[in-house]
């Protein structure tokens, strides 16, 4: 009786940790996909495309943008100044607001 209690314990343990594993694995699967999707780089901000700078003009004002970065996907990544500190907003490259 005793090695019966033995060997269901050690089976459902393995189990366990099996569905661990691979439960572990796909949830970082999906991290890397977020911080490539996410790697932007440096932009001039002249470089922005007009419709980008004319929905910052008319939200924020362009005189507050500080830092413009892009990704592959097309997307932009901005810096602003506002009265309460810095603010970064996202778009894409027909000037519509990203949420991030």
């Amino acid at each position: 009786m005793k090695n019966i209690v033995l060997a269901s314990a050690l089976s459902l343990g393995s189990v366990s940790k099996i569905a661990t594993t691979f439960q572990t694995m796909f949830f970082h699967d999906g991290i890397m996909d977020i911080v490539f999707q996410e790697d932007f780089t440096p932009l001039e901000i002249d470089r922005l495309p007009i419709a980008v700078i004319e929905a910052i003009d008319k939200t924020y004002g362009e005189e507050k943008i500080i830092n413009t970065y892009f990704n592959e996907l097309k997307e932009y990544k901005i810096d602003l100044q506002l009265e309460h500190g810095l603010h970064t907003v996202y778009t894409d490259e027909n000037g519509n607001w990203i949420s991030k």
